[in-house]
């Protein structure tokens, strides 16, 4: 029976691969809680890494799907709009296994698939890995979803801040970087920060759809079904990873709620948006 020490060494980075930690997961009665703990623990590794590469690239990716939306263009607007509604409407689930589907089948059945910056090709190996696959979904869908948000709002931002802007003189850019952005962050920042939170514990889907974990890297709930699949014990391993998620959920609280301080910090206390936390139990 290993000690704790021993199952720290062994399992706290084993999810980036055999190479930095135990070639093999413990097995039967050979797993200990610390096992439990610390391997679990080195899965969230990749749950932050999903969450963090898909709120970065998909805010910005979300803003100029969202100005596309609220501009006048006959092209690019119906476009951004449907974009929104096909994310927004199909399940995340099913998205993961469409893409998968997409990166794999279609180039093994001789169809390449062109997308500017790269054709998939049989070759493509890297798409049908969790770890870039996986997190392309995540970016499309997040990116979706805050275009949405963002674009309400647009629509709420007030009237008279544009005429003042108008009454300035300033131009196209330096408005929407000096009035527009800012008043749009700052709307939209409270509902933002629950998408935050959401794609957050959505990241324990990658694994569970049809992206392979391989060497067994997986994320934590990759670990935590494979403990309840050793053990028969759904009961320490099922609300650690839960534990897990609230540590990382008030984190994202916490962070979100000082950079929603630093956009109402003009305001009177009593203007000041604040967070509240909306689940969604559906989407």
């Amino acid at each position: 029976m290993r000690t704790c020490a021993e199952s720290f060494d062994a399992y706290i980075l084993r999810a980036l691969g055999r190479d930095y930690g135990e070639n093999l997961l413990p097995r039967g009665l050979d797993i200990t809680t610390c096992d439990q703990v610390f391997l679990i623990a080195s899965g969230l590794i990749w749950n932050i890494y999903f969450a963090g590469l898909a709120i970065i690239i998909g805010f910005g990716l979300a803003v100029g799907v969202a100005v596309a939306r609220f501009g006048e263009s006959r092209i690019l607007s119906p476009l951004a709009g449907g974009f929104i509604f096909v994310f927004r409407g199909s399940p995340l689930f099913i998205q993961f296994f469409f893409f998968y589907s997409a990166f794999v089948l279609l180039p093994r059945s001789g169809i390449d698939i062109p997308l500017g910056f790269v054709t998939l090709t049989v070759n493509t190996s890297a798409l049908t890995t969790a770890q870039v696959g996986g997190l392309v979904v995540l970016v499309l869908n997040t990116t979706a979803y805050s275009a949405e948000l963002f674009l309400g709002a647009l629509r709420s931002i007030p009237k008279g801040d544009l005429e003042a802007a108008d009454a300035y003189g300033m131009s196209g850019f330096t408005k929407f970087r000096r009035v527009v952005f800012p008043s749009m962050l700052r709307l939209a920042w409270p509902s933002y920060t629950n998408e935050a939170i959401f794609l957050t514990h959505s990241t324990t889907l990658v694994f569970l759809s049809a992206f392979p974990a391989r060497q067994q890297s997986g994320e934590a709930f990759y670990y935590a079904r494979y403990f309840v699949d050793q053990t028969f014990n759904p009961f320490f391993a099922y609300p650690l990873v839960a534990a897990y998620f609230v540590v990382l959920t008030l984190s994202i609280i916490g962070a979100f709620g000082l950079v929603n301080r630093h956009l109402n910090r003009h305001l009177p206390q009593e203007r000041r948006a604040r967070y509240r936390f909306r689940p969604q139990y559906l989407r």
